[in-house]
């Protein structure tokens, strides 16, 4: 390397770096032993996402020369590609975690826990379908710009938003978190709409455009729920331990209940409680909870009961 005449001397980066790359293992504790990949790969990662829209939505985001009747084919085909990957990326996540957390798991009990984790994974795609036919239901039913379902599934960026996130909060239920924000990660770097995996969220859910909505790990979103682009539902503080480090895990994002719609700009904060059937203005700050069927504007807090009268 050294003796290209660049004058960018290679040599004494190459080392540099790797005297940078043994200090921060030796600071994290981490093994110096020549071996493998230790962390799961974004970019395998990304071609399993790939072969999972596909199978899912077949003649929507398969290949483009995919035909009906051959559709089984192609998807059964895709899945056992697929499902190999992630057992391979789910191995990776579950040995890292258990070298972290020096359990006296073996080898074998890691395998056999990854391939359980996929065999469930798999087996929970068919309600995972339904469930993204009702999210696309929902946004051309709600949208008047809609002209066809095939318009939304193709290109809808909150579509194609909660594609990724019902695939990573599946992997996060079954306890893969890592994997899992990958794939959030991977929506959010696509569309500009962060959704943590950990996020609950019930069916027919509707983000009509999308830019700029976060949505934190444990907000919990009924069924038939609308948001418009610019929304947080986020903590609005965040509590630490005798030691003074974050407290990992606590409840402390909205509940948003069903047949809810939120506006553009608006920021809901901290664990309150969006009653049924309100309507939250647009650019609205709040933080404390409101009853069914209220509506909340900047100007004012109305509360109002389903007869239209104020309560």
């Amino acid at each position: 390397m050294s003796g290209r005449p660049n004058g960018f001397d290679l040599e004494k980066v190459v080392s540099d770096l790797r005297a940078a790359r043994e200090r921060w293992r030796q600071q994290q504790g981490r093994s110096l032993e020549p071996g493998g990949r230790e962390l799961p790969s974004r970019e395998a990662l990304a071609e399993i996402l790939s072969g999972l829209r596909g199978a899912l939505f077949p003649m929507r985001l398969g290949p483009p020369d995919l035909r009906q009747e051959s559709e089984d084919y192609y998807v059964g085909h895709t899945l056992d590609t697929v499902l190999q990957a992630l057992l391979a990326q789910v191995r990776l996540e579950l040995r890292h975690d258990a070298r972290t957390r020096q359990t006296a798991q073996t080898e074998q009990d890691l395998d056999g826990q990854a391939l359980r984790l996929v065999r469930d994974f798999a087996a929970a795609l068919p309600a995972l379908r339904s469930l993204l036919d009702s999210d696309v239901l929902a946004a051309f039913r709600g949208d008047p710009a809609a002209r066809s379902v095939d318009e939304v599934l193709l290109c809808y960026p909150g579509i194609e938003a909660m594609i990724h996130h019902r695939i990573a909060h599946q992997l996060y239920e079954l306890g893969v978190p890592l994997l899992a924000r990958i794939v959030a990660e991977q929506a959010h770097a696509a569309t500009g709409i962060d959704i943590h995996p950990g996020a609950r969220i019930g069916a027919g859910f509707f983000m009509d455009h999308g830019t700029g909505i976060v949505i934190g790990e444990t907000a919990v979103i009924g069924e038939r729920v609308r948001l418009y682009q610019g929304i947080t539902l986020g903590a609005k503080r965040f509590s630490v331990d005798g030691e003074g480090q974050l407290t990992k895990g606590e409840p402390r994002h909205p509940i948003v209940e069903d047949d809810v719609v939120i506006y553009a700009g608006a920021t809901v904060l901290g664990r309150i409680t969006i009653g049924r059937g309100s309507s939250i203005g647009g650019n609205v700050w709040l933080t404390h909870s409101v009853p069914p069927g209220s509506q909340v504007t900047q100007a004012r807090s109305q509360q109002e009961s389903t007869t239209g009268g104020p309560t």
